[in-house]
């Protein structure tokens, strides 16, 4: 019975999949999560990739989702490269998490693009070396220095946050790690800093994935 109502829409999803896309894309949001897929009777984790698109005229549309057996930079780059083909020339944000070696490869396919890294999962990333009663203490501060009104606020907020968090080396040492992160928030405006500082826009997607795909494996294998 499954199959005999995924094949229905089997030609529709292939259209969906292959269509072209616009020239140029304000913002791109890409993240990747993993679903349990059934396939030929055994459960299996997978990867799903997801590109959430913002377009010129700030209208969101996801231009794909993809499945593999895990979260590869190889896989992204053949993922960037049919987007190219479809027809995507030119992209101003491109707002990720860090999987290692990806902003340099996203940039040969989209050299204009200035690649972000996703400043909450810096914050989730650090916190992993601060007791939890300091989490909000902690946090609050983090805020202050992303959130400045100038990159040289910024340094000296943090600066002072160095100095206070300095027995959790380890959560300090992530930020300094990716300070150039930092500081390229502030080469643009705050309302394209509140855009592009998170990956949230795509993160609240696969939210709403799980919520379906939880119990129900089969409406993954409709995209496997």
């Amino acid at each position: 019975m499954i199959s005999d109502i995924t094949d229905v829409v089997l030609e529709e999803l292939e259209q969906w999949q292959t269509r072209p896309l616009e020239k140029c894309y304000a913002f791109m949001f890409v993240d990747c999560m993993y679903v349990t897929v059934r396939n030929n009777y055994e459960a299996k984790e997978y990867a799903v990739y997801t590109i959430l698109g913002v377009n010129l005229k700030g209208n969101k549309e996801i231009l794909g989702i993809w499945l593999a057996e895990n979260e590869s930079k190889n896989q992204w780059m053949q993922i960037f490269d049919e987007l190219k083909t479809r027809g995507v020339e030119d992209v101003f944000f491109i707002s990720m998490d860090g999987v290692s070696g990806l902003e340099s490869d996203a940039k040969s396919i989209f050299p204009k693009a200035a690649v972000r890294r996703c400043t909450v999962h810096l914050v989730r990333n650090s916190l992993i070396y601060i007791p939890t009663k300091e989490y909000k203490k902690f946090t609050r501060s983090l805020k202050k220095v992303y959130g400045a009104p100038s990159l040289k606020s910024a340094k000296n907020v943090f600066d002072k946050l160095t100095r206070e968090y300095s027995s959790y080396s380890g959560a300090i040492d992530v930020w300094t790690r990716n300070w150039k992160h930092v500081e390229q928030l502030f080469d643009y405006g705050s309302d394209i800093r509140k855009v592009i500082y998170t990956t949230n826009a795509i993160e609240a997607i696969h939210s709403s994935f799980r919520k379906v795909t939880k119990k129900e494996h089969f409406l993954v294998k409709m995209l496997f």
